[in-house]
């Protein structure tokens, strides 16, 4: 059986982010998959996306978390409520807050892994930490406020 990504499951009009968004030509194209109560992110750096020779740009950084953050955020409503995901009414977050740390340099030569879970959540908002990781180091590391919103969907 395929294990489909979060960002699999967006209606093809919602999913234009720059981060996540198949449709988004010029995008990162991240994927976030449950691994137990974890969503998990892989991706790898390409030489544009340096800050310094050999360190990723912090504004990635903070992309990445961003995205999968709010990815996670959305995926564990649709668990909360016991739905699958993609099902209707559609759940959509929205970034409130992002208070990234940066701990040491992250180098652009190794996969990085990024593993968000949500520490609360009440009502309309989701709080979220996600630690970023080149190798076993975590360089850096955000706490993410989501705000469930209304629908994306084109009426």
């Amino acid at each position: 059986m395929k294990k489909f990504a979060f960002q699999d499951y967006f209606p093809d009009d919602v999913a234009v982010c720059y981060g996540c968004g198949r449709h988004n030509h010029e995008g990162l194209h991240i994927k976030s998959y449950w691994e137990n109560d974890e969503g998990v992110c892989r991706f790898m750096p390409e030489a544009h996306h340096i800050a310094f020779p050999k360190v990723v740009y912090g504004g990635l950084i903070a992309s990445l978390i961003d995205c999968h953050s709010i990815c996670t955020a959305m995926a564990h409503a649709y668990k909360i409520e016991k739905r699958e995901m993609g099902t209707e009414p559609g759940i959509y977050f929205v970034t409130a807050e992002l208070n990234v740390r940066f701990l040491k340099p992250t180098p652009t030569e190794t996969e990085l892994v990024l593993r968000a879970h949500v520490t609360e959540s009440e009502d309309r908002k989701s709080y979220v930490h996600c630690s970023l990781f080149a190798g076993d180091i975590e360089t850096a590391c955000a706490d993410v406020l989501g705000v469930r919103v209304q629908s994306y969907r084109k009426e």
